[in-house]
């Protein structure tokens, strides 16, 4: 039988406290102790450049500050290894492990601090223990190569089910070659933003089910933004409309915001967006 994700994060953590008490780890000349929880069978070890995706709970003295069984939408963090960068960082630690492997870090606030002013919850001579589950363990580029491979057939399933919904509300919309679909309802004034302007619209943004998870309307004010500093579905989408002008944006998941939705928004991984868009203003770059 399956543990939960509940029950497994109450056994890391309690590991990680008990241990803590027990005080049975190695502690390095950085001052980052260790140890070692189970060694997998996996054979890719971790080096400095590796990619990694770990599982981890992070907690400080009884309090859990990070858990990505039940936070970062259930799902584990990407990292790239790099060489550590003050006494006792976590980073000396992972080239320890391989794929499957399970371990507790305890590493020195005050040595993470730096030197700078530590936050007001941690306090001078604290420890933050990290008990972490490497999941995966790749190159950077075979990293990235799985992403877009992973994509693309996610892009294939999105556009399924974008054109079952446009069959379905008898939507007449034009495709983009990037697979965003879109429909123009109200020309403007012929001029067009590029990908450096800054723009002002109204917006309301839906699922494919039809709830609303966010809206400019109930903010009671148009929203301005650069349009490189939004969803990559945003960026290339809002430049189909003419200042003035008003339409609707069919997004994949992959250029909206793919696995990891912003906590609490109310979008689930891997979900097709639909924002209605007025352009009410392009403030051209300079």
């Amino acid at each position: 039988m399956k543990k939960s994700l509940t029950a497994i994060t109450l056994v890391l953590a309690l590991c990680s406290l008990n241990a803590c008490k027990n005080n049975k780890f190695t502690k390095l000349k950085s001052g980052l102790e260790y140890k070692i929880l189970k060694k997998g069978n996996g054979d890719k070890k971790i080096t400095v450049g590796s990619m990694i995706t770990m599982n981890v709970v992070t907690r400080l003295r009884d309090s859990v500050l990070y858990d990505t069984y039940v936070m970062n939408n259930k799902q584990p963090v990407p990292v790239t290894v790099s060489m550590p960068s003050f006494n006792g960082d976590l980073m000396e630690g992972l080239p320890m492990l391989a794929e499957g492997d399970s371990a507790i870090f305890i590493v020195p606030a005050d040595s993470m601090a730096r030197g700078g002013q530590l936050p007001p919850f941690i306090k001078k001579g604290d420890k933050l223990a990290y008990t972490v589950k490497i999941v995966s363990v790749s190159s950077a580029a075979e990293y990235q190569k799985k992403q877009q491979e992973a994509d693309e057939q996610q892009k294939v399933t999105d556009d399924k089910l974008i054109q079952d919904y446009i069959a379905a509300n008898h939507i007449q919309a034009q495709k983009t070659p990037s697979g965003i679909y879109f429909t123009i309802q109200k020309a403007g004034n012929g001029k067009h933003p590029i990908a450096t302007d800054k723009v002002k619209v109204q917006y309301k943004g839906s699922l494919m089910d039809g709830k609303v998870f966010d809206s400019s309307y109930e903010k009671g004010e148009p929203v301005e933004f650069a349009l490189n500093q939004v969803i990559p579905g945003w960026t290339e989408g809002i430049q189909l409309f003419e200042e003035g002008g008003k339409g609707q944006l069919i997004i994949p998941s992959p250029l909206a915001y793919g696995k990891n939705p912003p906590p609490g928004s109310g979008i689930e991984p891997n979900s097709v967006l639909i924002f209605d868009i007025e352009l009410l203003k392009i403030n051209a770059s300079k």
